[in-house]
């Protein structure tokens, strides 16, 4: 890794209406992430038309180990960004439909009365996965969903007092319909924070959705992904992102950030310390993905929100007044300034 380009005396930050890249400081990039994630982001954009920022935004969470929430109204292509980025990955890969009956052991899985060996016998559940698809995640019951706590956070589950773990790479991608429609739970507080981004689909616009229409017409496109990647790739691309450099002024800026939320008169409830974790190592994926081995403050600023917002409960006085938890983001980042030092 080459040194920071801000570790020296008198350094500035660029300006965070310009992206610098890392050829302007004189940093070499290496060819080898972006390539790779380029060959898998190019493989989803396949069948995710015109939806460039989301794609990006769930390999980001892919290089950074960890998991994507994504949140709409039915029918924009939430289980269909989660397939693909599923498909573009030689590894297992298993679906979890979430309804009110499902059973946290469904999840899991169970310890069954072997008759034969007269023994307990461990059947994994469908958590025993490289990539995850939860698919409507919140019209299962909080008790279901707690399921997933262990294992997004630990990367292991425990049944019966022993504890497996997962293969590495391990992601959950899940899918939510908003709050408000029939049918749905709201996640825990706890289970919404174990997801490092949500990601919002929207509808298309009128040249992208004409081109769905013409590659989706006959036959799904998902029937003709050939993948991009194996599993052995992407766990070596996330070794690789962990070594991307960060500044002490940029992990401060990031704290000052997350600390903004805990003390917002709009918010009941601040971002916590692992979102600062889940902050900085979205930073670094954006970074590796830029051809860069540093982060800036821009890669920062441009994922606060994501990162950030759907851990937020805001005050009923904000709700009376419509102020959601990203717009409370977007205040924050324009009130706090950018580093302007080590």
């Amino acid at each position: 890794m080459t040194a920071f380009p801000y570790d020296g005396p008198g350094a500035t930050l660029p300006s965070v209406t310009a992206r610098a890249t890392a050829a302007d400081y004189g940093v070499p990039v290496g060819p080898g992430i972006t390539d790779t994630a380029g060959r898998i982001q190019a493989t989803v954009e396949r069948v995710i038309v015109g939806k460039r920022e989301s794609v990006r935004l769930s390999l980001i969470v892919l290089l950074a180990e960890g998991h994507l929430l994504v949140e709409d109204v039915p029918g924009v292509g939430k289980t269909m960004l989660a397939k693909a980025l599923a498909r573009s990955i030689d590894c297992t890969v298993r679906r979890i439909q979430f309804t009110p009956d499902l059973l946290p052991s469904d999840i899991t899985g169970v310890s069954i009365w072997n008759m034969e060996r007269r023994d307990f016998e461990f059947k994994p559940g469908a958590i025993f996965a490289n990539i995850v698809i939860g698919d409507e995640i919140n019209r299962a019951s909080p008790k279901t969903q707690s399921a997933l706590l262990e294992c997004m956070e630990e990367s292991q589950v425990t049944v019966d007092g022993v504890t497996y773990a997962l293969a590495a790479p391990f992601m959950v991608v899940a899918t939510q319909n908003p709050v408000e429609m029939e049918g749905t739970y709201p996640l825990p507080e706890a289970q919404r924070d174990r997801f490092m981004a949500r990601v919002s689909m929207g509808y298309p616009d009128a040249a992208a959705e004409l081109e769905m229409i013409d590659g989706h017409g006959q036959s799904s496109p998902l029937e003709h992904l050939v993948p991009a990647v194996d599993a052995y790739t992407v766990t070596r691309l996330i070794q690789a992102v962990r070594a991307v450099h960060v500044s002490t002024s940029v992990k401060q800026y990031a704290i000052d950030i997350v600390s903004a939320t805990r003390t917002s008169p709009e918010l009941r409830l601040g971002a916590s310390p692992r979102a600062t974790l889940h902050l900085i190592r979205a930073g670094r994926a954006a970074a590796a993905l830029d051809g860069r081995d540093f982060v800036l403050p821009d890669d920062i600023q441009a994922l606060a929100q994501s990162v950030l917002a759907h851990r937020l409960l805001t005050t009923a006085e904000a709700q009376i007044a419509r102020r959601s938890a990203g717009a409370v983001v977007a205040d924050i980042i324009r009130r706090i300034p950018l580093p302007t030092g080590r």
